[in-house]
């Protein structure tokens, strides 16, 4: 499929300034977002809220997406040497904790060997009834294309930035095909082609606000976990196999359901910057896929072969959380309402309730 031409690019390309900072949900996400606007410790977010807290639930979902925030773009009036507050640190550790105990928990039973947590993936369902990107597909609305745009801006529109922290934690095979993917996934040294750039173009198809972090005030809790999975496993050494395993079983599935999504936009008129960026994902990760799993997940295990449970961990935790959101969107829109967490309210005609 030819690109689509881009659309002009502004002055300052508002996705990628520093975004605003959002209100909290909770004691703890309100004490984060203080400590940023103040630049004083989190007082409130003490141990015993941290462990009150639901592991899922929107507070600390969004207490640590505020956290890692910081290490990548930041927020507007917040002060860049707060990335590496000790409190701010401490806090975020406590979250983690939280949050990696509940990962692991949920996913006791899964395969801990790389040919069994991906040897399912490898195979097409026959059963796709439960599929987010076949109801698109087939049937989805162009609202919802919207919606699930919005929802996913918050990864894709720094998308492959979490699993770069990986590459100085490799070495060889299989650090020399992490640099060749993510050599594409960052344009292959052109700035249009970057694929955080090609999913604003999508956006500006849909009519969406390209703003980076626009849509986080709106961004329910088990998106967010998704995000925050990648920056937990990228921001840790200790769970480099884990984030290999994640950037696996991402490019693993990411073809079948790019293809679907890439039919969901064409059926729906979405645009053809919007249908190009999936149909470009297609081609692109049905080859990262094979160098992934041959050269990345084979090289690092045979540097390091005790990581393969964290391989397999990594790619259950993802199966697990892309569910849970599955099922979020799904149950929401099964009953003809918003997946978002609150009616849209900027005055744009991009998403139901606008």
């Amino acid at each position: 499929m030819t690109p689509p031409a881009h659309t002009p690019t502004p002055t300052v390309p508002t996705h990628t300034a520093e975004p605003a900072l959002v209100q909290g949900r909770g004691i703890l996400s309100r004490a984060v977002v203080d400590a940023l606007r103040s630049g004083r410790a989190p007082a409130r977010a003490t141990t015993a809220e941290v462990l009150k807290a639901d592991p899922w639930g929107e507070d600390l979902q969004l207490a640590l997406y505020l956290l890692y925030e910081l290490h990548y773009r930041g927020f507007a009036d917040v002060d860049d040497s707060l990335e590496w507050n000790p409190e701010l640190l401490r806090l975020r550790r406590s979250l983690e904790d939280r949050f990696l105990h509940a990962l692991r928990t949920a996913t006791a039973g899964a395969p801990d060997t790389v040919a069994e947590a991906f040897g399912p993936l490898l195979v097409e369902p026959v059963d796709l009834s439960g599929s987010l990107s076949h109801h698109l597909e087939t049937e989805g609305e162009l609202w919802q294309l919207r919606e699930y745009a919005a929802l996913r801006s918050l990864y894709h529109l720094k998308e492959a930035d979490p699993h770069a922290w990986v590459i100085p934690r490799l070495t060889g095979r299989a650090k020399a095909a992490m640099v060749a993917i993510e050599y594409d996934e960052f344009g292959a040294g052109h700035p249009e082609r970057i694929h955080a750039r090609l999913f604003a173009d999508l956006m500006v198809d849909l009519g969406l606000d390209v703003t980076y972090g626009h849509y986080l005030d709106r961004a329910p809790a088990p998106l967010l976990a998704t995000v925050n999975l990648m920056s937990l496993l990228g921001l840790h050494r200790a769970l480099r196999g884990a984030l290999v395993g994640h950037f696996a079983c991402v490019e693993v599935t990411s073809s079948p359901g790019s293809r679907r999504l890439a039919k969901a936009m064409r059926r729906c008129g979405a645009g053809p910057a919007a249908e190009y960026f999936y149909a470009e994902h297609v081609e692109a990760d049905a080859v990262h896929e094979q160098v992934v799993r041959h050269e990345v997940i084979g090289g690092l295990l045979a540097d390091e072969p005790g990581l393969e449970p964290d391989v397999a961990f990594g790619c259950a935790a993802t199966i697990l959380l892309e569910d849970r959101l599955a099922a979020h969107i799904r149950a929401a829109w099964d009953q003809g309402r918003s997946a978002l967490r609150t009616p849209p309210a900027d005055g744009h005609t991009d998403l139901p309730g606008q």
